[in-house]
């Protein structure tokens, strides 16, 4: 059959027509034409980026509907809705949420219009915008909730298939896949997004996104928008190695050129038609565009493609299949907790461990901090916690200190790791840093926002918070990073974490730290405990968690200081009683108030102590001398007492 170039018909003329059935597309030898971009299309015409373009699907039909019209024309097979961005998360920016469902079914319906009987319609959903488990707060179940609400309204609005596009990270497509499969049958085309090095920006490399997709049961596997032809393609071959799933392929016109304030992609038309057969020759079936593409970059793509023959497509896809067995990391020999330090090999036992947080230096000279922590090692205490930044406050890295403070003294340190500072490629770095200096005891917190500190207007990153850090230390201690990928010998971290008892919203407090264990904590050190009926409490309810629970405990220096800490430090509970207490003493005198705090600390650290598995002591202002004689009401340390301070 002869096709004019000119026509509005699609690749296939009228066969298509009674294809009704994408599945007829997926099971055929041929290959078909994606459209091309949406929202750069939209901008072109006039909208500019200040505001929802899946509004535009009621506030401007006719102009979506014309996008949609111009791709048919051009000769795509398959057009996607204007939804990208309709998720109820993105639509709350706009104060939109609560027109989710229009938003959909208007999208889905301005597409079929279009579309007519001259195309598939695909219903296209793209991420959340948010973080989810195990790198963010927001759970698995509550991010397939929301991508079912927007399906359901898609398939309402009566798509063909659905297509989930621009995804970075294998833990979000795959609930947006759950979620597609609950509601309908439909096909489901799943697309991930690579950066320049041909991974993911989690670092996942395209032969184990590939793998991972198959297993979730989608029935084609591809590659949008992040880069231009040439990436695509590298990885394109990668995919087809691993996998006999259809494969798609939409990349960017190249990357974007600022010219006078504009965004310009600058791959010609001609450009992106001599990679659409190179695309099909590395095995895709489907060939598209993503940002920066036009309409004229469709119909060229699909004059392109009409020469590529159904044999030529079966040959293509016959690549030699690697097992995906041999893409998995070396078998790696997990470090057993006993094995890891003295710290961990204690909590693993099941002994009692005892530490005292000391704040690193305020400035570059540590010998002074040196010195009065080498008073716990002669005293026996087990560790040293170095935090890492509390209150925002600018001191010497934790991570120098901790070094210094174990090559130095010869105590082993615990090493606060907090989220606010470091992007993930950071943090990372940091982590592999710190298994190399041989620091392998962590407190992993998500830290104070810089608004808590000196300087509030500093920018705090907060790519992950502590659940998500928890999950990618564990990986690290299983051999591999946060994409998957083996890094050769694994770290030997033992992983702690912070839980607060005294939380305002307990419930929520209880349902993270069960995230965190989940994720691979080994042990909990709590906020500095006053209340201690608070804490048995707490205990109980998390005993159905099974992890060592280390109690923090502060002895108090003066009202004043009693007052600071529950009034000014989140999620820290100073009792009426205590704060009375402390009260009566301080007006007798500034040793009269610390007698009394450090009394206090004893006596709350006995009350707790069968419930407990070991005790961080806080030593205020620095001062260990404090701190050590709460160690005075543990039988352990009853022999040396404070005689040797």
């Amino acid at each position: 059959m002869t096709i004019d170039p000119e026509s509005e018909v699609s690749l296939f003329g009228e066969a298509f027509l009674v294809m009704r059935d994408f599945r007829e597309l997926l099971a055929s030898e041929s290959v078909f034409v994606f459209d091309g971009a949406v929202g750069t299309r939209l901008y072109d015409k006039g909208v500019y980026i200040n505001r929802s373009y899946d509004e535009l699907n009621l506030t401007a039909p006719d102009l979506v509907r014309e996008v949609h019209a111009e791709y048919v024309k051009a000769g795509a097979d398959v057009i996607e809705t204007n939804s990208f961005g309709a998720t109820r998360h993105k639509l709350q920016q706009y104060g939109l949420e609560s027109r989710l469902r229009e938003i959909n079914i208007a999208a889905a319906r301005l597409a079929r219009e279009a579309a007519g009987d001259k195309a598939f319609v695909a219903g296209a959903i793209g991420p959340l915008g948010l973080r989810i488990e195990p790198f963010g707060p927001t759970s698995f179940e509550e991010a397939r909730e929301l991508f079912r609400e927007q399906a359901e309204a898609l398939l309402e609005g009566g798509v063909d298939l659905f297509i989930l596009e621009t995804f970075s990270e294998l833990p979000v497509i795959e609930q947006a896949i759950r979620a597609v499969k609950e509601i309908c049958d439909l096909p489901i085309v799943a697309q991930m997004t690579i950066q320049d090095h041909g991974k993911t920006t989690f670092g996942t490399a395209p032969e184990t996104f590939t793998a991972e997709l198959e297993k979730l049961g989608v029935d084609a596997i591809g590659l949008n928008c992040g880069m231009g032809p040439t990436h695509v393609l590298s990885a394109l071959e990668k995919m087809r190695a691993v996998t006999e799933l259809p494969l798609s392929a939409q990349p960017n016109a190249g990357l974007p050129r600022d010219v006078q304030g504009r965004q310009f992609y600058m791959g010609s038309p001609e450009y992106m038609a001599t990679f659409a057969k190179r695309f099909v020759q590395a095995g895709a079936k489907f060939v598209g565009g993503c940002c920066g593409t036009t309409p004229t970059h469709i119909k060229l793509i699909a004059d392109a493609i009409r020469s590529i023959s159904p044999r030529q497509l079966h040959q293509a896809a016959a690549v030699k299949h690697a097992s995906v067995t041999e893409l998995k990391p070396e078998d790696v020999s997990v470090v057993a907790p006993e094995e890891r330090s003295r710290w961990s090999a204690k909590i693993a036992r099941g002994e009692f461990v005892t530490s005292v947080e000391v704040l690193p230096p305020k400035g570059c000279d540590a010998q002074a901090t040196l010195d009065s922590i080498r008073l716990l090692k002669e005293a026996g205490v087990d560790a040293v916690n170095i935090p890492d930044g509390p209150r925002a406050q600018t001191r010497m890295s934790a991570q120098a200190t901790a070094v210094l403070v174990e090559r130095e003294i010869g105590i082993e340190a615990v090493l606060h790791y907090c989220c606010r500072d470091r992007n993930l490629l950071g943090m990372m770095s940091d982590l592999l840093g710190a298994a190399a200096l041989d620091l392998h005891n962590l407190l992993l917190i998500t830290g104070d926002p810089p608004k808590m500190g000196p300087y509030p207007d500093a920018t705090a990153v907060f790519d992950i918070d502590a659940i998500g850090l928890t999950n990618m230390v564990n990986k690290l201690n299983h051999g591999l990073d946060i994409g998957n990928n083996p890094i050769g010998k694994p770290t030997a971290f033992s992983i702690g974490v912070g839980v607060n008892p005294g939380a305002v919203n307990l419930d929520e407090e209880i349902r993270r730290f069960e995230w965190k264990v989940e994720a691979g904590a080994e042990y909990a050190i709590t906020q500095p405990v006053f209340d201690t009926e608070q804490l048995r409490s707490f205990i109980d309810r998390i005993a159905h968690v099974k992890i060592p629970i280390v109690a923090g405990i502060w002895p108090l220096v003066s009202f004043r200081n009693a007052e600071f800490l529950h009034n000014e430090v989140p999620g820290v509970n100073v009792t009426p009683e205590i704060l009375e207490r402390m009260r009566v003493a301080s007006e007798k005198g500034k040793d009269e108030a610390r007698e009394e705090g450090i009394k206090i600390a004893r006596e709350s650290l006995l009350e707790v102590r069968d419930v407990i598995a070991g005790v961080q002591v806080s030593a205020p202002f620095g001062n260990v001398k404090y701190a050590l004689q709460v160690f005075d009401a543990l039988d352990e340390f009853k022999a040396a007492g404070s005689a040797k301070l």
